[in-house]
């Protein structure tokens, strides 16, 4: 159980009326209609052959098809059949899929994909401005698949609402009740909202996602994270009164300083009702290099939360048992599978980058 401390004035922020329409921003853990993938391809930005990581989207969307339907952004109509026979090898029913033709730059649908909340009760997606992490990287393509799956009718009648505002799925958390978790070195960077003030971004989001606080941590990015500290990679809500995040206990790995910090910060938030919150700590696989000797961000808190199951990231680190074994208690009314995550982290991303999941009543 996490200690009760006061509460710090870096996160104490006035409480926002609730707008007249009940608007809400759901928790991962809530009914699901489908998870959105954009497939890989030899166009992209992938810097290994993304034939490579084709294992991993299919042990993701074999172990999606048990749980909800899933949605696939392919890059062109050979494209498209390329996947539906590797699909179809992996023997996940057709039934259980849907395929479009949205041309992308990369496969990271966390970040470029729609946020849903839910409006009077309905679903309601968000395509907010996706930009590359900062301009980090082209991203022309990935910014219009939203759109552009949406003009093929892959969400049905679900309206999208286009918003000039850039944010990244991966760097917002939301316990479903109102609270948003998230960190300034990303949403603050100064290549995403640049015209904006702090203030006004916190109000920006606050609106948009109708949400009633921000818990903002200044600590904890991954070397080798290229997101600018997405809180995906960091501290995970997995029920209202519950974070899991990374805890680092080894003083010579070079991730300490900065989770060491985090996990200062996290012990200091507090529940709406002022109570603290339960911290269930997760720990660091051994550090990951790529071919090229660069840290590869590496981290159990990108696990995947599906109707009946959770995908965690695995990394055939002497650790991946006890995460399993941890995600496992704080879930246990779903299953728990491992999914190899080596070539996904080549590419500096893991299981929950590569997916987003669209709320109830967007996919029949």
């Amino acid at each position: 159980m996490a200690r009760r401390v006061p509460q710090s004035t870096s996160n104490r922020y006035p409480i926002r009326s609730m707008p007249h329409k009940v608007t809400r921003y759901p928790a991962e853990w809530e009914p699901q209609s489908a998870l959105l993938m954009t497939w890989p391809h030899p166009e992209s930005n992938w810097q290994q052959e993304p034939l490579a990581a084709e294992s991993a989207f299919v042990a993701i969307a074999k172990a999606v098809s048990d749980s909800q339907k899933l949605v696939i952004a392919c890059n062109d109509e050979e494209h498209r059949d390329h996947v539906d026979t590797l699909l179809r090898q992996a023997q996940i029913k057709v039934n259980r899929h849907r395929l479009y033709v949205a041309p992308s730059n990369d496969s990271w649908a966390r970040d470029h994909g729609p946020i849903g909340v839910l409006e009077d009760g309905n679903a309601l997606l968000l395509d907010f401005e996706f930009n590359g992490w900062g301009n980090k990287y082209p991203a022309d393509r990935d910014n219009l698949i939203t759109q552009t799956l949406h003009a093929a009718g892959a969400f049905g009648h679900t309206p999208v609402e286009s918003i000039d505002f850039v944010l990244e799925g991966g760097s917002i958390e939301t316990d479903g009740a109102g609270t948003l978790l998230t960190t300034r070195r990303c949403l603050l960077s100064p290549t995403r909202n640049p015209n904006l003030t702090p203030k006004q971004i916190e109000s920006q989001l606050l609106e948009r996602l109708s949400c009633r606080r921000i818990l903002w941590l200044n600590n904890g990015q991954l070397l080798g994270d290229d997101t600018d500290g997405h809180i995906d990679t960091l501290a995970r809500f997995v029920d209202r009164e519950s974070i899991a995040h990374l805890q680092c206990n080894d003083e010579d790995d070079p991730n300490y300083p900065e989770l060491d910090a985090m996990v200062r910060e996290l012990h200091v938030l507090q529940r709406l009702d002022g109570e603290p919150y339960r911290l269930v700590p997760l720990p660091c696989p051994r550090l990951i290099r790529s071919n090229d000797g660069e840290p590869l961000p590496a981290t159990y808190a990108n696990f995947l939360i599906l109707n009946d199951a959770v995908l965690v990231p695995t990394y055939e680190d002497p650790a991946d048992a006890l995460a399993l074994k941890i995600l496992a208690d704080c879930f246990p009314l779903r299953q728990t599978i491992g999914v190899n995550a080596l070539p996904l982290i080549h590419e500096y991303g893991s299981l929950h980058c590569v997916a987003t999941h669209l709320p109830r009543g967007v996919v029949q």
